[in-house]
């Protein structure tokens, strides 16, 4: 039997599960009919992805193809694919399988409902998700190396604090009712007991922006920690920048 055409995505995703795979490559690999399906694929992958982390092993042939297959291959490749963590992609004609981890079920429905809607009837979604995805990973790889911001000496949330907020309450939707404990640090910088205070002060104020953005309360604690984990040296200003912070931990 003649083959039709196949296509792989290897989906370690940005933003999915763990802070490692925000720099793993999604490798596409497989035979398409024409140069031009192949630009519309990677362009699509480079649009998702980001075109340094997209390794092309896509080749060229004058195959057959279902018609209009390019463009329904490329309208799968959404932000959705993000939440897949060690994920695989294949389209082999209009057979389509989606496989990896993702957070919870609702997720896995999601991912495999914006596939189908991607293509027509006639192609048929086969959803392998598994559910063993990490709610800590999705936030480590959301919030990554950014600082929220809050205005100096004081537990008032800067604006570009208030739109990384945003991002994180996104997320803490996506992965349901897990506790998540807010925690806040601060540098060196002036008396312990006051650090303590202002940290705890801005932990509590990121979980009031968090619940008026429609995270339940009950699903949030929060911790006042002060200069007491640094992560950086706080005799730069650039490592006393670092250390004052606020960390989400999966509980």
């Amino acid at each position: 039997m003649q083959r039709v055409v196949a296509f792989l995505v290897l989906a370690l995703c940005a933003g999915a599960l763990t802070a490692q795979d925000a720099a793993a490559p999604v490798i596409a690999e497989g035979v398409v009919p024409d140069q031009a399906t192949k630009t519309q694929i990677l362009e699509k992958l480079r649009e998702v992805y980001g075109s340094e982390r997209v390794v092309d092993r896509v080749q060229v042939e004058s195959i057959p193809t279902p018609p209009n297959w390019g463009r329904y291959v490329a309208g799968m490749i959404g932000p959705g694919l993000q939440r897949v963590s060690a994920g695989k992609l294949e389209v082999n004609g209009q057979a389509v399988r989606i496989s990896g981890e993702v957070v919870n079920e609702a997720q896995r429905q999601q991912v495999a409902s914006e596939l189908s809607l991607a293509s027509n009837s006639t192609y048929t979604v086969t959803n392998s998700l598994g559910t063993g995805g990490s709610g800590q990973g999705l936030l480590d790889a959301t919030l990554g190396d950014r600082i929220i911001e809050f205005e100096s000496g004081s537990a008032r949330l800067t604006d570009l604090g208030r739109y990384i907020l945003d991002e994180m309450a996104e997320k803490l939707q996506e992965i349901g009712d897990a506790r998540v404990q807010i925690v806040g640090h601060t540098d060196d910088v002036g008396q312990r007991q006051a650090n303590l205070a202002l940290s705890q002060a801005r932990a509590e104020a990121v979980r009031s922006y968090l619940v008026e953005q429609g995270i339940p309360r009950a699903n949030l604690s929060v911790l006042g920690k002060g200069p007491d984990e640094p992560i950086a040296d706080n005799a730069t200003d650039d490592g006393r920048a670092r250390n004052r912070r606020i960390q989400f931990r999966v509980l």
